[in-house]
């Protein structure tokens, strides 16, 4: 005898809930519909446990492509940065001729695999799997069922699916080389993590391949980096703590803030210091948050392409689907371009 076939019914008894508010959590309108989390959570949990699989379309041989792809990221509605990144998704599936079919896990892994099994069902042509931040992501098994490219994230195990990633060490090339053109060689300080391999927040990936291209450039211009401040988070506030305390002992001539938001925190530090950006301290950031734009004067920053990093996921995905997921065999990684956003936060040092 075949394995019983799980309903909805099943799941929706087993999680202590009616049948109605199961399909609305499986289809993705339980926070549409204000179905507490704590419920959607039991529904999704329950349903990946007992490997129920909603069937949208019928049972039987695929005939041909759906024209549509999966794309399921942690974090969609939430952040702006996010909202870039699925913009470019979209547009690129458009010009490929494909629907873009989003959904947000929250970070939740359950919810993550039952997004991505969801994807299967729909008989999407690929899946894009997506993270907000760089990250290493454990692969959902789902995704080996068909085309799947990770997003701003790389595979905690081997797999066959291509990563499209920032070229973050590039971005620390580019940062370092601002100040050395500027003229800067002594006095340079980081703020957020280094100088060693070692000294990053913990699973920052960004921060050690920044810090790598960085290291790279300095050296290879004889330029010294006098300090490194940990930060535990790279928010305002340690920015603002990291900096503060640098100046208690040194006059800083130059600050690589590991993103904008410490940046932003080193300003308010240097300002009740007495000291202007950049007349006597000059300072760089990376990713181009909102935030740089909105600083006085503006800081020059290496951005994060997230428009771009969307658009060229799709980009990959497309072009294993048409092949059928012919062509080089092993994880491909594809970097995309940070460019620097220049502002008026660096300048020559004085003296």
């Amino acid at each position: 005898m075949g394995r019983t076939r799980v309903t909805l019914a099943d799941v929706a008894a087993a999680s202590g809930v009616s049948v109605t508010t199961a399909s609305l959590v499986l289809t993705g309108r339980a926070r549409e519909l204000r179905i507490s989390a704590d419920a959607e959570r039991r529904v999704r949990s329950t349903a990946q446990e007992l490997g129920y699989r909603r069937n949208t379309l019928t049972a039987g041989p695929r005939a041909g492509r759906s024209q549509t792809i999966g794309f399921v990221s942690d974090t969609v509605a939430s952040s702006g940065w996010a909202g870039d990144m699925v913009k470019g998704a979209v547009d690129a599936a458009y010009r490929h001729g494909f629907m873009l079919f989003v959904g947000e896990s929250g970070g939740d892994p359950v919810v993550e695999r039952t997004l991505v099994d969801a994807m299967g069902d729909r008989r999407a042509d690929g899946v894009v799997l997506a993270s907000m931040h760089t990250r290493t992501v454990a692969v959902p098994d789902g995704l080996y069922d068909g085309p799947a490219v990770l997003l701003n994230a790389t595979p905690a195990s081997r797999t066959a699916a291509p990563s499209v990633l920032p070229d973050e060490v590039q971005a620390g090339r580019s940062a370092a080389r601002v100040l050395v053109e500027a003229g800067h060689d002594r006095g340079i300080h980081l703020i957020g993590a280094g100088p060693g391999r070692c000294d990053t927040p913990p699973h920052s990936t960004a921060a050690e391949e920044r810090l790598a291209g960085l290291r790279e450039v300095f050296s290879a211009a004889g330029a010294e980096v006098a300090s490194a401040r940990w930060c535990p988070k790279w928010t305002p506030e340690h920015g603002f703590a990291a900096t503060a305390e640098l100046l208690r002992t040194q006059r800083p001539k130059a600050l690589v803030c590991l993103n904008d938001r410490l940046a932003f925190g080193a300003y308010q530090a240097l300002a009740e210091a007495g000291l202007s950006v950049p007349e006597d301290v000059s300072v760089i950031g990376f990713e181009d948050h909102p935030i740089a734009s909105c600083m006085r004067p503006r800081l020059t920053t290496v951005a994060l392409p997230h428009y771009e990093l969307g658009a060229w996921a799709v980009k990959v995905l497309v072009e294993m689907v048409l092949r059928r997921g012919r062509g080089a065999r092993g994880p491909v990684v594809h970097r995309v371009p940070m460019p620097v956003r220049e502002g008026g936060s660096v300048a020559a040092p004085r003296g």
